[in-house]
């Protein structure tokens, strides 16, 4: 699959830097910032949601309990 996108001449220099820098190519680099960006919002998505929940039951569990209720101890 191919994209593209439009660059002014100092983003594409900016970014062409970048990569190089980097070691990597710009399509690597383009792929793996939307890739992070992407799990950026899920991660923050599902802290969202377990915020909430905590808030609605605000439990803590040790270390150690954790640990024995997995069968770690």
């Amino acid at each position: 699959m191919a994209i593209s996108i439009r660059l002014n001449p100092s983003e594409d220099k900016l970014i062409r830097g970048y990569a190089d820098l980097h070691g990597i190519t710009v399509s690597e680099l383009m792929r793996q910032a939307v890739l992070e960006k992407i799990e950026d919002e899920l991660d923050l998505e599902l802290f969202e949601e377990a915020l909430e929940d905590f808030k609605k039951n605000p439990k803590t569990y040790t270390l150690e309990e954790v640990e024995k209720e997995l069968g770690f101890r």
